[in-house]
């Protein structure tokens, strides 16, 4: 069987039936007609006040690689997945197109135009499961990571949660998670390709493996020094922390309990430590966390939190449920007409869309306005801000940023929100959508 790298093209990250859709649009002489598809959702996740752009860099990484080389053209071959006038065509595939977007890191509500892509319907559907795949996944995970790093209120959340996912799926969620806030992950194969800052000590296994916790602790910090952080719960928390004050002194960097009742251990664990005279040694918490276990931490003394199971799961929506659809086309004249799906539960608004976040006088989000047509002007104090930048132009990528310029972007776009974004109880998104046109 051919096996295509991973490294390589990313063609065949696609469902079968866009290339029979190709298949049929070119031998409908359909394939070249102008369009424009958009991919949005038409609701947040259940109880959710608001969504997280993420995976727009990975996405267009994903993009240029998005070729019909000579084994991505073998396998189609082999299995008669398209006829041979098909393959010709996609042997010479090229995007030449347009995409527009919301910049990664910026926040999205229902009807939210993430992306317009503009080419022809050949160049464009090919691309529908690619760009679904990785937004959907990625944006679930920073839509959670948001959640977690403002329940957290400033103490660092550490992203643990390779374990609990697919290989690749776990650089992802790090990367998804680093732009919502989180201070480091775990994973080295995301700070390899993206930068993100890691960090790690110790499980329970290197303690069991020397003959006493005394000599797991000694062993630790001789090899990582003082500033290391000790992991307390193997047996019995309070002589554990006794023992890594002898070892350490108090200059030890920050003890981590991983079970129990997390709050009452973290303030009889503050209290020894500070009876120890090591009032500057941090408690981390780990053990199942979610936004709402950190919610509840809120009042306990602790310092950091390590999150692993339900960040990389989406807090339970592991999915955003974008969607990719034709909303205009080109008809037999050459001029554009909108389309738009007609289900009565599934309603969409035709159109090249524009977007823009309306604002207070204060700078505080009111609404997201979507519509399609020309751009409305902002108003007249000047605080509405359009949304849609340019990601591909000409079929070139000219919408790259490093990951610092989208942290930032993110802190920025949340804090304009309402206050009642915080909230973790269930809910309406905290702006309405205003939809300028009428949906067919």
């Amino acid at each position: 069987m051919t096996q295509i790298s991973p490294l390589t093209s990313t063609a065949l990250l696609t469902d079968h039936y866009e290339l029979t859709m190709l298949q049929a649009a070119l031998r409908a002489g359909t394939a070249d007609r102008r369009s424009v598809f958009e991919l949005f959702s038409r609701r947040l996740p259940e109880g959710r006040r608001y969504g997280v752009v993420a995976g727009v860099g990975r996405m267009l990484d994903s993009f240029e690689r998005f070729v019909f080389d000579d084994e991505v053209l073998s396998v189609l071959d082999e299995h008669d997945v398209v006829d041979d006038m098909t393959l010709e065509w996609l042997s010479s595939y090229r995007f030449r197109g347009d995409i527009w977007g919301y910049p990664e890191g910026e926040v999205y509500f229902p009807y939210s135009p993430l992306l317009i892509v503009e080419s022809s319907f050949a160049e464009a559907v090919v691309l529908e499961t690619l760009l679904l795949s990785i937004l959907n996944h990625d944006s679930a995970i920073a839509s959670a990571a948001s959640r977690m790093t403002w329940a957290a209120n400033g103490r660092p959340c550490i992203e643990m949660g390779s374990r609990r996912t697919h290989e690749e799926a776990a650089v992802a969620c790090a990367r998804a998670a680093y732009i919502a806030g989180f201070a480091t992950t775990s994973n080295l194969a995301a700070r390899q390709r993206y930068g993100v800052p890691t960090a790690g000590t110790s499980a329970h296994s290197f303690t069991l493996l020397h003959d006493s916790e005394r000599d797991a602790f000694t062993a630790q910090v001789r090899s990582l020094g003082k500033g290391t952080t000790l992991l307390v719960d193997t047996y019995d928390i309070a002589e554990a922390v006794r023992v890594g004050i002898e070892v350490a002194g108090p200059e030890l960097g920050a003890v981590r309990i991983d079970s129990g009742d997390l709050g009452l251990l973290a303030s009889q664990v503050r209290e020894q430590l500070d009876g120890l005279g090591a009032t500057g040694t941090r408690i981390v918490v780990t053990s199942d966390l979610d936004e709402y276990a950190i919610a509840g931490l809120a009042a306990a003394p602790v310092d950091g939190y390590g999150v692993g199971t339900s960040l990389v799961t989406g807090s339970g929506h592991p999915t955003c449920g974008f969607v990719y659809k034709l909303v205009a086309r080109a008809d037999d004249s050459g001029q554009m007409v909108d389309v738009a799906k007609r289900s009565r539960d599934k309603v969409s608004l035709g159109g090249r869309k524009y977007a823009l976040r309306r604002r207070s006088e204060h700078g505080v989000a009111e609404a997201e306005v979507v519509g399609s047509g020309e751009d409305p002007h902002p108003r007249n104090d000047g605080d509405d801000r359009a949304l849609l930048v340019p990601l591909v132009t000409g079929g070139a990528v000219v919408g790259r940023e490093d990951l610092q310029t989208i942290r930032d972007r993110h802190e920025l776009c949340r804090d304009e929100l309402p206050i009642r974004a915080r909230q973790l109880s269930r809910g309406e998104p905290v702006i309405p959508t205003e939809q300028v046109g009428q949906a067919r």
